[in-house]
């Protein structure tokens, strides 16, 4: 789909409210699409020529409830309401409705962007959760893993000396 700068939009705009010139000649003389100009007309009949600037908006939970409340208890078309609340496209009401409908309330919560943290827990954190009573315990079987290996090791050079002394008889 082309883009439209807003000084194009309103050009074309007042081309055919001022003109005499059907959509369908004012969209050919400008070489813009027929469907896109009905929209960007009935978008400034309803709300001002300040309706054709569009750009990325964070609409709020609140706001996308109260668009598909509107529709619901007014029997109003998606395109309807996209024009009485000033969104740019229908296409985005369609996926509030979807969501809503298939996955509950919750999936019309704005979502965090970028990537997830990778700070690790704060030294603080860590002391409080190891209590005196787990450090003194892991003090403990560190100390006995110790003796334990010592022992193996006493007992592996145990071995050898008395094979080397088996061997020289």
């Amino acid at each position: 789909m082309t883009k439209y700068s807003l000084e194009t939009k309103l050009l074309v705009v007042h081309a055919y409210l001022n003109g005499v010139e059907s959509l369908r000649d004012t969209a050919q003389k400008y070489n813009v699409s027929y469907t896109m100009l009905q929209k960007w007309v009935a978008r400034s009949r309803e709300s001002g020529t300040l309706a054709a600037q569009e750009g990325y908006t964070n609409y709020s939970l609140e706001f996308k409830m109260d668009v598909l409340n509107c529709i619901e208890k007014t029997g109003a078309s998606i395109e309807e309401a996209t024009l009485i609340y000033n969104i740019p496209s229908s296409s985005t009401v369609w996926t509030w409705k979807y969501l809503l409908e298939t996955q509950g309330i919750d999936a019309l919560k704005s979502k965090e962007k970028g990537r997830p943290s990778m700070k690790k827990e704060s030294s603080k954190k860590q002391a409080v959760e190891r209590s005196e009573e787990a450090l003194l315990a892991e003090i403990e079987r560190l100390r006995m893993e110790n003796a334990y290996l010592k022992k193996l090791n006493a007992l592996v050079q145990e071995e050898r000396k008395s094979q080397s002394v088996k061997k020289r008889k």
